[in-house]
């Protein structure tokens, strides 16, 4: 099954808007789920720029922001002055602080994600569908079993 471009872009700006709704910030937000959903897994700031619309200052606060609370590593290119960014494993997982209605949303998002990407081999689809089972395990448990889940995440 082929790649959905359209309804991953859509997913990205709906996932944002849910984020943005919750606090987050709406570059940022987008951001986030642009790396997301990236098929490299990371990006530099001129492909998130074209890829989101937006200039390239907005890239750079937004970055910013991701890497000051951990969910967005910079990564240096041999060779390039372009740097690159990239998620760690557990980005989003590391924006989650309390229980919010806002994690069966983003679950539901991330299932119409997996859906678009379609490939059942593809590196995006294997990201997107982790972060759904971990919004729909949030949505049933207290916030106080993330220790518990950062344990089972280890273990697979």
């Amino acid at each position: 099954m082929p790649r959905n471009e359209q309804t991953l872009r859509d997913v990205v700006e709906q996932s944002a808007a849910v984020l943005t709704a919750a606090g987050f910030p709406k570059m940022p937000a987008r951001v986030l789920m642009a790396l997301m959903v990236s098929e490299e897994g990371g990006l530099t700031a001129q492909e998130l720029a074209e890829h989101l619309g937006v200039s390239a200052a907005a890239i750079s606060g937004a970055v910013r922001y991701l890497q000051t609370v951990g969910i967005v590593r910079r990564l240096a290119r041999s060779g390039s002055r372009r740097d690159r960014y990239e998620l760690p494993e557990d980005a989003w997982y590391t924006a989650v602080t309390s229980k919010s209605p806002i994690y069966g949303v983003l679950a539901g998002l991330a299932e119409s994600a997996v859906g678009a990407i379609g490939d059942p081999s593809s590196a995006a689809r294997a990201r997107v569908d982790e972060m759904a089972r971990f919004y729909r395990f949030l949505d049933a448990r207290l916030p106080e079993l993330m220790d518990e889940w950062e344990t089972l995440r280890k273990s697979e």
